[in-house]
């Protein structure tokens, strides 16, 4: 049995949906590490939620997401943050684990990793570069401890300058994902409504094809959402919600398709394989994670980036996709099975060394 401390992202609550795809990823790997039987404690910003797991609740001045800045921005923190005291209390209690697992995009913890030495720090890089800052220190930690730093993809780590990269890959808990062999008539786009995801080509494509588009997920940045009201005010489009993952499954099954339209390059894309789990196809930007996710034309599309003809053309040959080969991917590469043995032996792996 391992004691695992893993530290979540500082810039929201967990169960907020600020984190985006980490939370999902931090959840699914404690559950499964529970599972197999290892001790797993959560750090998390105050006011967080996980089902069945262990919180230690830190209060603090939250982080500002990384994405959300310019690529030359300083290294900050705010006066009492909350990513200071997370790593200040690990930093007291790192005796009584096996391993510190870091989900934070951010530079203090690259920064302390040689500091730690009652027990190793091993990091999950959860977002592509998006600033010089991280670059560098992604990259010096690489160098000095590669065998402590993973990835979600290739495709992301190769943002970074890395040609060959740990990649952990991600995963879903099939059991709670129905397939829906017959969807009702509209597409889904699910994801943090934020200026990075381009929301707007969506819903242009529904524009153009007449088809309905519903919309999952944090309403993030509220001026973006409402230009994109502004913009498209004849377009087939509804916000529905930010939903947990069994309340969220019930409308992605019933999807024809799954867009994907994100303007940076995707670590991974969770919801690309919770809905392939419901057997919805997914048209994606052929960048990022998706590019070694999906299966062109098998499993959905890949389109030419940023290019709303591209969407449009793909929804108009959806019909062609077989949605039960979609759930066959998910089931064959993205359990949580699998995900848990990549881990182990990734943890193992730097036990041992």
């Amino acid at each position: 049995m391992l004691k695992l401390l893993f530290l979540s992202t500082p810039v929201g609550p967990l169960s907020s949906g600020i984190g985006g795809g980490v939370e999902f990823t931090l959840y699914n790997l404690a559950q499964e590490m529970l599972r197999r039987g290892h001790q797993v404690n959560v750090v998390a910003p105050e006011n967080s939620a996980l089902p069945n797991t262990s919180i230690i609740e830190i209060s603090g001045q939250l982080q500002i997401s990384a994405q959300s800045q310019e690529r030359d921005i300083l290294i900050c923190l705010p006066p009492n943050s909350v990513l200071g005291n997370m790593w200040e209390y690990a930093r007291k209690v790192q005796d009584q684990y096996d391993l510190i697992f870091n989900f934070a995009y951010d530079w203090l913890p690259f920064y302390l990793t040689p500091f730690f030495t009652a027990c190793p720090v091993a990091h999950l890089v959860s977002m592509g570069s998006v600033s010089e800052a991280m670059d560098h220190i992604i990259l010096q930690t690489v160098d000095q401890f590669p065998h402590l730093v993973t990835f979600y993809s290739q495709t992301q780590a190769e943002t970074f300058g890395i040609k060959e990269a740990h990649c952990l890959g991600s995963a879903i808990d099939l059991p709670l994902y129905k397939y829906v062999n017959s969807p009702d008539d509209y597409l889904a786009w699910v994801g943090r409504i934020a200026p990075e995801k381009a929301l707007e080509d969506a819903v242009a494509a529904a524009q153009i094809t007449g088809i309905p588009l519903k919309i999952f997920g944090k309403l993030q940045d509220i001026a973006y959402w409402e230009q994109i009201k502004q913009d498209y005010p004849n377009a087939p489009f509804e916000y529905v919600g930010f939903f947990s993952t069994d309340e969220l499954q019930q409308y992605l099954g019933k999807a024809r398709a799954l867009l994907m339209t994100p303007r940076w390059v995707e670590a991974f894309g969770n919801v690309m394989i919770e809905a392939l789990a419901c057997g919805v196809p997914v048209i994606a930007y052929r960048r990022g994670g998706p590019v070694e996710v999906l299966q062109d034309e098998k499993t959905g599309f890949l389109v030419e980036p940023d290019s709303v003809t591209g969407l449009v053309e793909a929804i108009q040959k959806i019909n062609t996709i077989d949605r039960m080969a979609c759930r066959s991917s998910a089931e064959q590469d993205y359990s949580l099975q699998a995900l848990g043995d990549r881990t182990e032996q990734w943890f193992h792996h730097i036990l041992l060394r």
